[in-house]
């Protein structure tokens, strides 16, 4: 299985992020001009938390707040769960499924390096599953 490593150095996507002090409407509109879910939340370099579309619809939609007011930093995540760099794909998967999130900070030291989420996961998760059944094939044929 491949590790996050591996990963990061073939997925050569951006990782998106906003201030704690950005508009809740700020950030629903960067979500919308990347087809993103979730976005960092720093403080300078610091990972301050975690903004998504579960925190928007939970903590603003459903509590009949404005996003045009709301800061980011009021309603995001702050207890963030993050994986490094020699984690698997399976064991984000695992760490995942256990805390009901969709999107892990990938982290070197203090630095953020990336970002996987429940897609990326479930397509590496995929092409190594139909990589082993090839092998077998090829195995039980060859």
């Amino acid at each position: 299985m491949k590790t996050i490593r591996q990963f990061l150095d073939h997925s050569h996507r951006s990782v998106y992020s906003v201030g704690p002090n950005a508009t809740v409407r700020e950030a629903l509109e960067i979500m919308a001009q990347h087809n993103i879910g979730a976005l960092l939340v720093l403080e300078g370099s610091a990972l301050a938390g975690i903004f998504s579309e579960r925190d928007y619809a939970r903590k603003v939609t459903l509590k009949g707040k404005s996003s045009s007011d709301l800061k980011v930093s009021e309603i995001m995540t702050s207890k963030v769960i993050t994986i490094d760099a020699n984690h698997t794909v399976d064991q984000c998967m695992q760490i995942m499924t256990d805390h009901h999130i969709r999107h892990l900070p990938i982290m070197n030291g203090d630095n953020v390096i990336g970002l996987i989420s429940i897609g990326d996961v479930v397509r590496e998760m995929i092409a190594y599953q139909k990589s082993m059944i090839e092998q077998l094939q090829s195995y039980i044929t060859g």
